[in-house]
């Protein structure tokens, strides 16, 4: 075994034990993450707190929480955007929203929600179909920091100039200024638009259900998971949905292989929405 091999093996060793520091000492259970993705991530947590391993880490972690709560938020999926994938979007508003009216109230989960731009998007959405006030979004995601950023509804200018394009793409019927209020360097979105939100936090590793759902949103987070664990996540969603609900994930995931593909239909294989589907009596 070469040098770099033998310091991978270690480096592999001491990250799985920081994994396994983590879920005995606090109880988040990361070790049904992918390597490649942990490894990328605490990385750069090594580099931007100048630690010089990963077996260094754990022994802070264990001594101080403080240095874990610094730590959890690189554990946290935060690229989006508003908006983000126009298609998914345009399948939203034409193939979903339109078959939400059969239900009195809707109950829209968002899981893992990073900073919220996804959430403000469905909501506008929503808005636009004449929906919003007969919909509750459960936002949810690990990390608090991102919370309280989607909480706030602030973003930068150039966060929403990169949303105004999206919008337009996506078929939006409306001004995306119409939405939001510009100052300084940043714009505030519309209130209004929180009314029917809440935010909380949740672990998809080893949290429960967060109840019964018309749709859920959980785009682009299963791709840092191994196997075991979406199918986990998977399972928890299935059980999350009402019967006919709507299941929404990213581009580069599918239910295809999955302990669940039997259980939905697809609605729109490009855009990732799959429907429950109703058991026969």
């Amino acid at each position: 075994m070469n040098g770099d091999a033998e310091l991978s093996e270690v480096a592999k060793i001491e990250l799985n034990l920081l994994l396994e520091a983590i879920y005995q000492r606090y109880g988040y259970d990361f070790r049904g993450y992918t390597m490649q993705s942990i490894r990328r991530r605490l990385s750069q947590f090594l580099v931007d707190h100048r630690m010089s391993s990963f077996l260094e880490v754990a022994g802070a972690i264990l001594r101080d929480p403080e240095v874990f709560h610094v730590l959890a938020p690189y554990f946290s999926v935060s690229v989006t955007s508003l908006f983000r994938d126009p298609f998914f979007y345009a399948a939203l508003a034409e193939r979903v929203l339109p078959r939400l009216r059969s239900w009195p109230h809707i109950k829209i989960w968002h899981a893992g929600c990073a900073t919220g731009e996804e959430v403000y998007s469905h909501a506008i959405l929503l808005r636009e179909a004449g929906l919003q006030d007969r919909c509750m979004l459960y936002a949810t995601d690990i990390s608090q920091p991102a919370l309280d950023t989607a909480k706030a509804g602030i973003y930068s200018l150039e966060v929403i100039r990169k949303g105004i394009v999206n919008y337009q793409a996506a078929g939006g019927s409306r001004a995306l200024s119409d939405y939001y209020l510009a100052r300084y360097q940043a714009a505030i979105l519309d209130p209004s638009l929180r009314q029917r939100m809440t935010f909380a936090r949740h672990n998809l590793a080893m949290d429960t259900s967060f109840g019964e759902m018309q749709v859920i949103v959980c785009r682009n987070v299963l791709i840092y998971f191994d196997e075991a664990l979406q199918n986990k996540v998977l399972e928890l969603f299935w059980e999350s949905l009402d019967h006919g609900g709507f299941l929404c994930l990213g581009d580069k995931e599918s239910l295809t292989f999955s302990s669940v593909a039997g259980r939905f239909e697809v609605v729109d294989e490009i855009a990732k929405v799959y429907k429950k589907i109703v058991p026969r009596p």
